[in-house]
């Protein structure tokens, strides 16, 4: 009896320790993930300045996109597309309509409960108009003998910047379900004010992109102080789905949009395509490319984030009354 009490025993297993579940045990800071994010666009935008403003072949690559004017050495390219970029770069850089669109991002920011959210986007659109300028008083452009390149310094470009920050800034603001339906139209938004400062010979390619990339980098800053203000982590959309599929699904969604866009210019004006020089269609399509990608991926990563402020002393005391009471309330007696 002994014996086959001891031989059981050894064969009995013994309580095994609970695992955490799959999607929980992934679970990481959102604030983290977000700082990594600001951190690799940040190297992007300092590698974009190094291989396109201080190099040879960077500077050429840029001239055979955008080359100069036979006459008057300027960037405006000969294309129909002229007055209509001049007209977009116009409208854009308008005070009174950058005013109100930064008054819509407060008041969307107001009414969903996400104020603090609202005064980060602001923040973060002006420090893209500060930060453009102060890089481009900054560093400087050297002088590589190439013909089709100058000196002038416009990396990166601040309307293209502007334009990024204040998509996002609007990604704040927006409920999670909301982001994904600006997300396309407003990437797009961007891409043609990018398209346009080539265009009017405002900026270059190189330009347009560092531009793009220093609003990413921006709104993944804002965005992590955010977060890391609530504490949220990034738990994906749960374990139903599996974000490799996600990020699959969304890679399609922007390679089926950016082949509409090149339909649309190709197919359906084929004048204003005819109108275009090779280089310049080549810059449009990279840097429309460049902001689907670079939109789509920080929208990506906070697709289930939620930027509410959190509840203050007040609300907490308030909410902590509430369930004493129901917790301490006496029985009723029949």
């Amino acid at each position: 009896m002994s014996l086959g009490s001891s031989y059981i025993g050894r064969l009995a297993p013994g309580p095994r320790p609970a695992r955490p579940l799959p999607h929980l045990r992934a679970a990481a800071p959102l604030g983290r993930l977000l700082l990594g994010a600001a951190l690799g666009h940040l190297l992007a935008l300092a590698l974009t300045y190094a291989v396109f403003v201080r190099t040879h072949p960077g500077q050429w690559l840029d001239g055979l996109l955008l080359p100069r004017a036979e006459r008057g050495g300027g960037y405006e390219q000969q294309t129909v597309l002229v007055g209509p970029a001049r007209t977009v770069l116009a409208t854009f850089g308008n005070p009174a309509l950058l005013a109100a669109l930064l008054g819509a991002v407060l008041l969307v920011g107001a009414l969903c409960r996400r104020l603090l959210a609202g005064v980060m986007g602001v923040g973060m659109v002006v420090c893209a108009v500060v930060v453009a300028g102060a890089v481009k008083s900054l560093l400087a452009r050297p002088d590589l003998q190439i013909v089709s390149s100058s000196t002038h310094n416009s990396f990166p470009s601040g309307h293209v910047a502007a334009a990024t920050a204040l998509l996002l800034a609007f990604m704040l603001v927006l409920p999670a379900w909301a982001r994904r339906w600006l997300a396309v139209p407003g990437a797009a938004g961007v891409a043609v004010i990018a398209s346009a400062t080539m265009i009017a010979g405002w900026h270059r390619f190189s330009d347009a992109l560092g531009g793009v990339l220093l609003g990413v980098t921006l709104f993944c800053l804002a965005a992590a102080a955010v977060a890391g203000r609530r504490g949220d982590t990034d738990q994906g959309a749960g374990p139903r789905r599996a974000p490799g599929g996600a990020v699959g699904r969304r890679l399609v969604e922007g390679a089926v949009v950016l082949a509409v866009l090149l339909w649309a210019l190709l197919v359906v004006m084929p004048g204003l395509a005819a109108s275009v020089q090779p280089g310049l269609l080549v810059a449009i399509v990279a840097v429309t490319g460049a902001t689907m990608v670079a939109v789509g991926s920080v929208v990506f990563l906070v697709r289930s984030a939620d930027f509410v402020a959190p509840p203050g002393r007040w609300q907490r005391a308030q909410r902590h009354v509430t369930a004493g009471g129901r917790d301490g309330a006496a029985p009723r007696r029949g």
